[in-house]
């Protein structure tokens, strides 16, 4: 059956299930057609096709991800925000299902736009969440964290993914809670090695353009034309000046997401000590032949011991030689050059993939859920895995990526087509079968046991004897008559896959050295023993089955006895085959999105579409097949008992059975047209759900307003009930008063009678006012008790109107229980010791002062006071009084916001809702002096100091950070001590103010300001002493500077013999 009319009118500019005529030619002719008006997306029922465009479109912006926001399908364009709104709503229940977990699986050809896909999905799928927490910056901070360290430059995309990824987002209720990450076979061999056209990962630039001069003395950095592996091309200067904003910008994602400096700064040595390897080069000696490092590539071997924080003679033996013990003896082996290269480009290798996988862990536990085992959380999976490819050159890396794409098709086809027509011949449904592409038999080519692709690779590689050779010709061998397999032609030593998406040439050079995935013998007790902690851990860490790192204690291990290598270590290809197969099992589990990226031009150019090679993608995607059976088919086939108990409420009644008859009573009750009922389910179409979904609406609304006037009800009853009390206990009181007046009357008259001679009745005095307390001027009228704030307010920015002609509150006034007081005296007595022991020294100034900004533990309402008349943009920083940290409170037009500052465990200091992190409070400041804070960019202008001079609402925090002797406290004036004697109110608190005022009021003084000057050049050079004792550096970083003089010694002896050569 087909859509209804009322389906085709809404949906037929979007949704492709619409057109009227369905062949290559008006799929084709109505992509084109929208691509060319920017219009990227395009429905296929509830399949996105996304259209890279090459540029950047308006499209994404705050206001249209509010229109997208629980939307209602098809009275919106189609979008990718859709896709995040719906799985958000399924994943909560909203969406005709119970709550069920959901995955995105985002596809397409490499340089299709995937990556920029998860990273929009993300975007609104945290702006649909938006919690009270940081948690939301940074999981949207993991993605640019990735693309630096795993994303490199290739002939198809200059931003292509270079490994895969799972990110699982966990939520409960609706809001998110944690995130956890899954990376899947990272090309390490690009470290090394990179064709014409291709660089190595982004980082490695980044770092370059990034660091000042200071910094890459630091590392041990030189000009970037040095370095072998980054294939000594640099780029242009405003290539140069975008990539030191992305290495600015992948600073910031590791301070927001929570990595300590001192991480930091040892992963970047160890990629800087990378780096400097790939520049030793080896000769043999004249006397035995055995390998040496050359003379020139000296100084580069000790700059990488120094980046390592190894010894340069251990790590050159790693290299030239490998040590083995036989029967009690060590017996070495040298290398020849080639053996000592491929050792050096392994080092290389493996310790670049370990860095990786050690920020994939530390993001994993850093964004962990902090919640009850015991609690039920739910999971929306985004899986961004590298493209389809197929270059001139493919190699080990190239066949593991397109096995993953057909794993992937091989999903989507079971899915949209396997899984929907078994329901429809179950059924007995009537119904013409659709005849797609299954690509089951390649998947059993490469994955079949014990004669699939790999595990013939997994058995080649574990004879010592075998070769790139014998492995090609064992797949000959074995699949001799295969239709998916052609065997290599011509001199070039390789092999040929009938992919889903087209015939792939491998070149099987390297296959086996890339699976085996061997480290040099000794190198990994060489690096567990390194000074680096972070290198150590690296290498105490173990591989999972799915090649995950799990990093666990140090162990220092004795040379010689490295079991890293041993038989019961996984290769990369049996290592990449789990993880695939755990992948699927997850996405198996979740209800699927799918999201088909196309690529219009292999150019990259905005605006143009090659016919050819868009409908190739329509093609291997089967997009002509999915259109029909989106059109023809039944993609929501819920059973009875399902239907019945998510959709009995439609008719209004208790107790509704789950059964057939209830379910076509159900449907009857509605205006739905197409659906078909079988023997044990229901078979709606894609837009179903939806129209189901506001009748739910309808009837929840109309709860509401039942609810509403029966509770407008009972409460009016309550109401009139405590009225008419109160008015009867007024009318008995009355009653009451009159009797006894009417009794004091008539005693009085008894007694006139009894006295002859009247006695005069005395005056009766006239009460007298009571006395006010004196009060200051700005406090002559007593506002009422302000309306309790919400335990939000702390968390989110707060609105309060200001109106100068209005009351000013004073706190102080609400009444508290002995126990509140206690509580509230504890937590600021907490917040007393943090600011003391960790925030004083950082927040004080040169001269010993507090900025003007800075504003002692004062509560909201008192901020408020002290911006009431300033002017727009005025701002301050105040002192939490429930927690350890600080609120910006800023004056804005007609009202006050309040910005809770946080500060993360790696000491940043960040605003809630922002997305950038700073070393300290005062760069914050200086920050959003110039860039606005979100969502009203609002930018700070003018500081708001204190009210006056000689009353300071931080001296408890100033005198807490001041050691003077008790000495000097005596020496201070006597008139300043409170007299004795009972005191009450503000008397009290002057006298508790003038008590702690006594060593402010001492640093004023005369002398103390001559001392200060005296020693002011002592303590600058003092503090700067102290600043480089705190800043994180490299362990050996002074070998690490001389290596870089003899390396510069080198080049500058070279140059001038070349110049001696020439005259």
């Amino acid at each position: 059956m087909g859509p209804s009319g009322k389906r085709r009118g809404v949906g037929a500019a979007g949704d492709l299930a619409a057109l009227a005529e369905l062949d290559e030619a008006s799929l084709l002719g109505a992509l084109r057609d929208r691509f060319l008006r920017q219009q990227v997306y395009t429905d296929v029922g509830d399949i996105l096709i996304a259209v890279n465009p090459f540029q950047p479109l308006q499209l994404y912006g705050r206001e249209v991800s509010e229109q997208y926001r629980c939307h209602e399908k098809g009275a919106l364009p189609p979008h990718i925000f859709a896709v995040a709104d719906r799985a958000y709503q399924a994943m909560l229940g909203r969406r005709g299902a119970q709550p069920q977990s959901q995955c995105i699986v985002i596809s397409g050809e490499s340089g299709a736009g995937k990556t920029e896909s998860t990273k929009l999905l993300l975007q609104h799928i945290m702006n649909l969440c938006k919690g009270n927490s940081q948690l939301e910056q940074q999981i949207l901070q993991v993605n640019p964290l990735l693309e630096a360290f795993g994303n490199a430059q290739t002939v198809m995309n200059d931003n292509s993914s270079r490994f895969g990824k799972y990110i699982q987002l966990r939520f409960q209720n609706n809001t998110v809670r944690g995130a956890k990450l899954s990376e899947y076979l990272l090309e390490k061999s690009r470290v090394v090695q990179q064709d014409t056209g291709e660089r190595n990962f982004h980082i490695f630039y980044y770092m370059f353009a990034g660091l000042s001069l200071e910094q890459k003395e630091m590392y041990g950095l030189l000009d970037p034309s040095l370095y072998r592996y980054i294939s000594k091309w640099f780029g242009t200067e405003d290539v140069a000046q975008h990539w030191k904003q992305k290495y600015q910008e992948v600073c910031n994602a590791l301070d927001m997401v929570g990595f300590q400096e001192q991480e930091q700064v040892d992963m970047q040595a160890i990629l800087a000590g990378v780096l400097s390897l790939g520049n030793v080069t080896f000769e043999p000696q004249e006397s035995d032949g055995s390998l040496k490092v050359s003379e020139s590539s000296q100084g580069w071997l000790k700059a990488a011991a120094g980046q390592f924080g190894v010894q340069e003679d251990e790590l050159l033996k790693c290299l030239v030689c490998t040590m083995s013990v036989t029967r009690g003896e060590q017996i070495q082996r040298f290398h020849t050059q080639q053996q000592a290269e491929d050792a050096r480009d392994s080092i290389a290798k493996v310790a670049y993939g370990r860095v990786f996988g050690w920020i994939v862990c530390k993001i994993n536990e850093l964004l962990a859920e902090n919640v009850d085992p015991e609690v039920e959380l739910r999971e929306i999976g985004i899986l961004d895995i590298f493209g389809f490819e197929n270059f001139a050159v493919n190699r080990f890396e190239q066949l593991c990526i397109n096995l993953a794409n057909e794993q992937l098709q091989h999903f989507f086809n079971h899915h949209i087509f396997q899984m929907e027509q078994d329901a429809y011949r179950a059924e007995e449904l009537p119904w013409e079968t659709i005849t797609f592409s299954n690509n089951e038999p390649v998947l059993n080519l490469l994955l079949a046991k014990p004669l699939g692709l790999l595990s013939l690779l997994d058995e080649q590689s574990a004879f010592p004897q075998a070769t790139d050779k014998t492995f090609v010709d064992k797949l000959n061998s074995s699949f001799k008559g295969n239709v998916y397999f052609q065997p290599g032609r011509g001199r070039v030593l390789g092999f040929s896959i009938i992919h889903y998406a087209g015939k792939v040439q491998y070149t099987a050079g390297g296959f086996l050295e890339k699976n085996r995935d061997t480290l040099p013998a000794n190198v990994r007790g060489l690096f567990i023993n390194s000074v680096t902690p972070l290198l150590s851990l690296l290498f105490t860490a173990t591989i999972s089955r799915t090649g995950t790192l799990m990093p666990h204690m140090k162990t220092k291990i004795v040379p010689g006895a490295d079991k890293f290598n041993s038989k019961r270590k996984q290769s990369a290809g049996a290592q990449f085959r789990h993880s695939l197969m755990v992948l699927m099992e997850r996405m198996y589990s979740a209800n699927p999105h799918f999201v088909r990226c196309i690529k219009p031009n292999s150019q990259k150019q905005p605006g143009v579409v090659d016919s050819q090679m868009l409908l190739q993608q329509l093609r291997y995607n089967g997009l002509l097949e999915t259109i029909r059976i989106r059109r023809d088919g039944f993609s929501w086939r819920p059973s009875f008992e399902e239907f019945a108990e998510r959709y009995g409420i439609l008719l209004v009644k208790p107790d509704v059975s789950l059964t057939k008859g209830s379910c076509l009573e159900i449907l009857q009750s509605t205006d739905l047209t197409g659906w078909i009922c079988g023997k044990s389910r229901l078979f709606f179409k894609y837009w179903h759900q939806d129209q189901l979904a506001k009748y739910v609406e309808q009837l929840e609304r109309a709860a509401v307003v039942i609810q509403k006037v029966f509770r407008r009800f009972r409460c009016r009853k309550n109401y009139l009930s405590l009225v008419a009390e109160l008015r009867a206990q007024a009318q008995r009181q009355q009653e009451e008063a009159e009797r006894e007046r009417c009794q004091q009357l008539a005693v009085e008259a008894e007694a006139q009678k009894r006295i002859s001679l009247p006695v005069p009745v005395p005056r009766k005095r006239r009460p007298l006012p009571c006395p006010r307390p004196q009060t200051a001027p700005d406090m002559l009228s007593q506002p009422p008790v302000p309306r309790p704030r919400s335990k939000l307010t702390e968390f989110t920015p707060f609105d309060n109107f200001l109106h100068l002609s209005g009351p000013r509150p004073v706190m102080g006034t609400e009444e508290q229980t002995g126990e509140e007081a206690k509580i509230k005296q504890l937590k600021r007595g907490a917040t007393l010791r943090w600011f003391r022991e960790t925030q004083a020294q950082k927040v004080m100034q040169d001269d010993g002062a507090f900025p003007s900004w800075l504003h002692g533990m004062i509560s909201r309402r008192e901020a408020e006071n002290l911006l009431i008349d300033k002017p727009l943009g005025c701002f301050l920083v105040r002192i939490s009084q429930s927690r350890p940290g600080y609120t910006l409170t800023y004056r804005g037009e007609g009202r006050c916001r309040h910005y809770m500052i946080e500060m993360q465990p790696n000491a940043r200091y960040v605003i809630l809702g922002e997305d950038r992190a700073h070393t300290s409070l005062t760069e914050l400041v200086r920050y959003h002096q110039n860039v606005g804070i979100q969502p009203f960019m609002e930018i700070l202008t003018v500081p708001c100091g204190q009210k006056s001079s000689e009353s300071l609402d931080y001296e408890d925090l100033e005198c807490l950070t001041l050691t003077h002797s008790t000495s000097t406290e005596e020496s201070l004036p006597k008139e300043q001590s409170c007299p004795p004697g009972p005191s009450t109110g503000k008397s009290t608190l002057q006298a508790e103010a003038a008590t702690i005022l006594r060593p402010l009021w001492f640093r004023r003084t005369k002398n103390y300001q001559e001392q200060q000057s005296l020693d002011k050049g002592r303590k600058k050079q003092k503090s700067s002493k102290e600043g480089d004792n705190q800043r994180a550096f490299p362990r050996l970083h002074s070998s690490i500077r001389m290596a870089m003089q003899e390396i510069q010694k080198s080049s500058s002896a070279s140059l001038n013999g070349s110049c001696t050569e020439l005259q």
